[in-house]
């Protein structure tokens, strides 16, 4: 059975992610694995600090595993530490470079293995964006694919902050069944091992399906 799942809005490992002590017990882990792929050109190492403090303030060891570049995703070590991990947390940035990094690779084979496997997996803005299938492009609003570890749903991160312009354009684009999930930062869409979904944190989930206003019972478990 798959481990839990958190689609986080934004704000990660700030005050108002209270999903996260949660989500370490579900997964037992002694360490957290952050996989900072997605802020590869902006200072990677920043989030990877803030991650270390923050989940020691919850009593686990939390380090980062660069996986930057393609190169990284085939490394033989980098493989085996996100497929022994309990706990994988990929961080916000560019959805478009993780998936440039990550797709049909070693890296996100032991990703998706680990997950089956009941592994903890969270990704954050961009991290949460490419999990889905398809996954909204950020350079218009489009939907261009994603990696497709939840397929049928497409996530808008930092939902609390879209801008009418880019609601209206993405929501009209929206194929009829597909499920778009616009999450507040620092507030996680987490799916459960049966299938089930729930919105936890500091602000709200708005769930669409076909642009149209629904809720959480339209998700795709």
């Amino acid at each position: 059975m798959s481990g839990p799942l958190a689609l986080v809005g934004g704000g990660e490992f700030t005050d108002g992610c209270t999903f996260d002590a949660a989500l370490l017990e579900a997964s037992g882990a002694r360490e957290v694995l952050v996989l900072p792929t997605g802020a590869a050109y902006e200072h990677p190492g920043r989030l990877v600090e803030r991650a270390v403090e923050w989940f020691g303030g919850l009593g686990v060891a939390a380090r980062g595993l660069d996986v930057l570049a393609r190169s990284d995703a085939l490394d033989p070590e980098k493989v085996s530490a996100i497929a022994d991990a309990r706990f994988l947390y990929l961080v916000g940035g560019s959805p478009m470079h993780v998936r440039s990094v990550l797709k049909d690779s070693p890296a996100w084979d032991a990703l998706v293995g680990a997950w089956s496997g009941g592994a903890v997996v969270a990704g954050s803005s961009a991290g949460a964006m490419v999990l889905c299938d398809p996954m909204v492009d950020p350079r218009g609003g489009a939907f261009t694919l994603g990696l497709g570890m939840i397929a049928n749903l497409a996530v808008i991160p930092a939902h609390d902050h879209w801008s009418e312009d880019a609601a209206h354009r993405t929501l009209k684009m929206s194929p009829d069944d597909l499920v778009l999930a616009g999450i507040d930062e620092r507030t996680a869409l987490v799916r459960d091992p049966d299938g089930s979904w729930r919105a936890e944190g500091a602000g709200q989930v708005a769930v669409f399906v076909g642009g149209v206003p629904a809720d959480l019972s339209a998700l795709p478990s």
